[in-house]
């Protein structure tokens, strides 16, 4: 099937042909269904805080994280050409055919770009907008005031106005303040400074960004980074990372056969972010925060947001402690007592969520032991979850494991199979979404870190239909990186305020009250 040219290309991007043969198996026989068990809901399986937990979690993060290193981890190379999708849709149809212009404008299309045209002071980046117009000798208010939507959308769009449909969202302005606006990266700087300082004063943050635009992200940082630390009395320490060669995935035909561009060679697409994995796996600090890049607030929301971030890592530091005890006994204590390795059985229940598999009551204390103590010895995350109120995604779960155990876990509709009425309804009764908001722990007891890429479940993943050249074709993506890629991690869902949950989809969501200033 692989010419030494197929071979020389794998070795250049350090991927192993058995590798593409077991992504090759997957396009054939697809991936396994997960087996729900219920979904999570409050008090089963998603804890909800009160006002004193919320305290007293803050507490302990505050008092006994000043020896832990922390890190912010930001997923922020995705694109934001999808947040202009009508935009674009408008500028096709007007360019196209005059009936298809009218009817777009008979229906909702004229109250929606009208609208759009008429909010546009509301917009961050509608002073950078006006300077770029004022340069081609061009005048905004005149544009809008005789209907020249599609001046004004290009001049957004286009490489010689804001080019805003070429740039990763981390670069977009997403709010507007009286000095200045701001671009969704520096929010995330600003945000890191709320909880991510060390003991120094020190805000460690790492952007995942993609080759082409690394070097746009180093010249803002630098470009602002020495206000925010004035501002903020902190040093902030930026690193970046690329996604590997090593996880992009073979794409095939729809016939399952390697997908060949027009030169012959095989065509290989990103991994999706389950392939952060392996970035997020290369750093070492003791406590991670994970979140998107589009989900981020203005200042005067940010305090919510931060308090619910110290909860979360809270709750990680004081289960992890208890963990750590646990296994320091286990190693120490040659015969562990039964009321012992029962308080511990309890614990893995009651406190990390994970019911044991069916044959654990018939276990000897050997095994028993050593069963509980695999399970202990492993990453921890402790999740947000948001209300469900029709967003489209992941949702948490109990679900059954490959070794019949019993854990939860962020499940997509895609891994649902939807044609199994016992699993539909279980989907159905979900209550909460997962807005990517987590925080890991990823050492273990003595301070040494987990190889990550040892707890992942490969048997989930994504396939996808997409085009190349005027041809079908067939795309994989890797394990998600909040449940497939973390599925074999000590797994904690707390319910979170809905309003720490903003992501920008779609241009028109930077109207939304939550990120106007």
């Amino acid at each position: 099937m692989f010419t030494q040219t197929d071979k020389t290309l794998l070795s250049s991007k350090n991927i192993d042909i058995k590798q593409v043969e077991e992504q090759i198996q997957f396009f054939s026989n697809g991936f396994p269904f997960m087996d729900l068990v219920k979904p999570a809901t409050i008090n089963d399986g998603i804890l909800q805080l009160s006002e004193v937990n919320l305290k007293e979690l803050i507490d302990i993060f505050e008092n006994s994280s000043n020896n832990l290193e922390r890190l912010k981890f930001v997923p922020a190379s995705g694109a934001a050409s999808r947040m202009f999708k009508s935009l674009y849709s408008f500028i096709e149809i007007y360019e196209g055919e005059r009936k298809g212009y009218d009817d777009f404008m008979s229906t909702n299309g004229l109250r929606t770009i009208m609208q759009f045209a008429q909010k546009i002071k509301n917009f961050a980046f509608y002073n950078d907008l006006k300077e770029v117009l004022h340069k081609q000798g061009k005048d905004i208010d005149k544009m809008i005031l005789m209907m020249d939507y599609v001046g004004v959308i290009e001049a957004i769009l286009k490489q010689n106005g804001l080019n805003y449909s070429n740039l990763p969202k981390a670069l977009l302005q997403f709010h507007k303040y009286p000095e200045k606006s701001r671009t969704s990266l520096e929010e995330h700087l600003v945000e890191g400074a709320f909880y991510a300082r060390n003991n120094n004063k020190v805000v460690k943050i790492h952007f995942t960004v993609s080759n082409e635009h690394k070097q746009l992200f180093i010249n803002l940082v630098n470009n602002v980074k020495s206000n925010y630390e004035k501002l903020f009395n902190v040093t902030f320490e930026i690193t970046y990372s690329e996604q590997k060669n090593s996880t992009d995935t073979i794409a095939v035909d729809i016939n399952n056969i390697p997908f060949r561009n027009s030169d012959g060679s095989l065509l290989f697409r990103p991994g999706g972010h389950g392939a952060l994995i392996e970035n997020l796996n290369d750093l070492n600090s003791d406590i991670i925060f994970i979140k998107n890049i589009d989900n981020v607030v203005p200042d005067r929301l940010k305090q919510i947001t931060s308090d619910y971030k110290k909860a979360l890592a809270g709750l990680l530091i004081k289960e992890q402690n208890q963990i750590f005890d646990y296994i320091n006994e286990i190693e120490t204590n040659n015969d562990l007592s039964d009321y012992k390795i029962k308080e511990i059985e309890l614990f893995l229940n009651k406190q990390l969520n994970h019911i044991l598999i069916p044959e654990f009551s018939n276990f000897n204390k050997k095994q028993k032991v050593e069963y509980l103590y695999s399970k202990l010895n492993r990453p921890i995350k402790v999740c947000g979850m948001v209300k469900n109120e029709g967003e489209p995604g992941g949702g948490p779960f109990w679900s059954i494991n490959n070794d019949k155990s019993i854990s939860l876990q962020i499940v997509e509709s895609s891994q649902i199979d939807m044609n199994n009425a016992e699993q539909f309804n279980i989907f159905q009764k979900s209550t909460h979404f997962n807005p990517v908001d987590l925080v890991c722990g990823v050492k273990n007891y003595k301070g040494k870190k987990f190889n990550l890429l040892n707890y992942i479940d490969k048997n989930t993943g994504f396939i996808s239909k997409k085009s190349k050249d005027g041809k079908d074709l067939k795309a994989l993506e890797l394990p998600g990186l909040w449940n497939g890629a973390t599925s074999d991690w000590n797994t904690i869902f707390v319910e979170v305020p809905l309003i720490t949950f903003n992501p920008v989809k779609t241009i028109d969501d930077l109207l939304r009250p939550e990120h106007q200033s």
